[in-house]
């Protein structure tokens, strides 16, 4: 096999490790939510107003959550990362790719703290669940599994479109992009001035 064939192999298997990662923990969620959700729900017949409720809360949340949190920021970054990772990836960063590419690690201070505060908003949002009656329990992991599912789907889309050589035009919010976007700047802003600095009247 020559070097060339390896190194793509070996890019398309860290893509894979940490793309597919990241989905499979949203699987696990999808299905151990549904699962709670379809037992509560063939248990109890829900009032019209409850179905209501259901129905509201599963577009709702996937809109904001399926389609704006999801399909247009996270899924695209999830791939952007794992595209970033094949060609400048540690060892550590690797191994840990499904948490790389979820911007856990490895990521600007802005990312990190955006991704450890939701982290720590849905872990609250867990709890708080798990203190509803049950219909209002499951109507709630009824739709978020909805939305996950959905966002499982998009990054797998959004998967396919990388690899077949159109990657997610977004940031993969690395450091190094952060540090060469400022030294650029600064590299400009003294261009400017040096352009401007004579002609100053």
């Amino acid at each position: 096999m020559s070097p060339p064939v390896r190194e793509g192999r070996r890019r398309l298997a860290v893509v894979l490790w940490g793309v597919l990662g990241v989905v499979a923990v949203l699987v696990e969620a999808i299905c151990r939510l549904g699962a709670t959700a379809a037992r509560i729900l063939t248990g109890h017949t829900l009032t019209t107003g409850q179905l209501v409720l259901l129905a509201a809360w599963t577009v709702t949340i996937a809109y904001f959550e399926g389609y704006r949190g999801f399909q247009q920021r996270f899924s695209p970054r999830v791939v952007a990362r794992a595209l970033h990772l094949a060609e400048h990836g540690r060892p550590l960063h690797v191994a840990l790719a499904p948490l790389y590419c979820m911007a856990l690690l490895h990521a600007t201070r802005r990312r990190l703290i955006a991704t450890w505060a939701l982290v720590a908003g849905i872990v609250a949002l867990i709890l708080l669940v798990r203190q509803m009656p049950p219909p209002y329990r499951a109507i709630v992991d009824a739709g978020v599994a909805f939305a996950l599912a959905w966002g499982a789907v998009s990054i797998l889309v959004c998967l396919a479109r990388g690899l077949a050589g159109r990657p997610p035009g977004i940031s993969a919010d690395v450091p190094e992009e952060a540090h060469r976007a400022a030294i650029d700047a600064e590299h400009l802003a003294r261009q400017a001035a040096r352009a401007g600095g004579p002609c100053d009247p």
